[in-house]
């Protein structure tokens, strides 16, 4: 059944029912702000009156949570990228069935924070053939591909730093996860790789530069965003800061 599911596009969904909703997802390297930044989507896309979901890879539903704690301890490490790979894909269609279809169909929209392209990115960077990817990929997702991909993009200096930062922080319990704690140098490939995959699919991807202050940051996704989506969203005023939602990183 879930197979069926998979294989199911949302452009042959029929007409009837709820309007389809949209599916927004936020890629980028590590500390580039993208939790920060779908709160702050999320507050906006709610004052214009849409409900949105916010979810994240590895994990959105309760398999997939079990298989990102797995792959982020650094357990899968030892099998090599390819079965990283395949945990990753996994994840992702429990996530696809179990959350991100159903919101859809809802007509909510769906903020995701990394989603295949993450995979391409990270497990491509780490040697994995480009068409065993594409069809890993291809069952996972069942035709449920992004309708805009908003990448934040940030040095990794910057988001290095500000890893360092949230993990040394008073209170924190978090220690950097298994692709944190890789070399600049790689943290460097895969922003290049990221690069690379927004000037392949300029129609989906939206760059924007993380190193801004919040503020900038937010107002730039959301004028981007409702460019994407004007017949959705209209105009609609921004959201109140929140000293604890804005916080820098992830």
């Amino acid at each position: 059944m879930k197979d069926e599911k998979r294989g199911r596009a949302r452009g042959n969904a029929p007409a009837t029912g709820p309007r389809p909703g949209r599916f927004i997802t936020f890629e980028g390297g590590e500390g580039a702000g993208k939790s920060t930044q779908i709160a702050r989507l999320k507050d906006r896309l709610s004052a214009a009156g849409i409900e949105a979901l916010v979810t994240r890879e590895p994990g959105g539903s309760p398999t997939a949570e079990t298989i990102r704690d797995l792959l982020l301890s650094g357990k899968v490490k030892p099998l090599g990228a390819e079965m990283e790979a395949v945990m990753f894909a996994a994840a992702r269609a429990d996530h696809v069935d179990e959350t991100i279809r159903p919101a859809l169909g809802a007509g909510r929209w769906v903020l995701c924070d990394r989603f295949a392209d993450s995979t391409r990115v990270y497990q491509g960077e780490a040697g994995v053939d480009t068409a065993f990817l594409a069809r890993l990929e291809a069952v996972a997702i069942g035709g449920y591909r992004p309708d805009m991909t908003i990448l934040i993009d940030v040095s990794p200096d910057v988001g290095l730093s500000r890893v360092a930062a949230r993990s040394g922080a008073a209170g924190s319990t978090a220690d950097p996860d298994r692709f944190e704690t890789d070399t600049r140098e790689v943290h460097m490939r895969r922003r290049q790789l990221f690069l690379d995959l927004a000037a392949a699919e300029p129609a989906r991807f939206v760059v924007v530069d993380g190193s801004a202050q919040t503020d900038t940051v937010a107002e730039e996704i959301w004028q981007a965003v409702r460019a994407r989506f004007p017949v959705d969203l209209g105009h609609a005023g921004p959201a109140a800061p929140d000293a604890d939602r804005d916080r820098i990183g992830g």
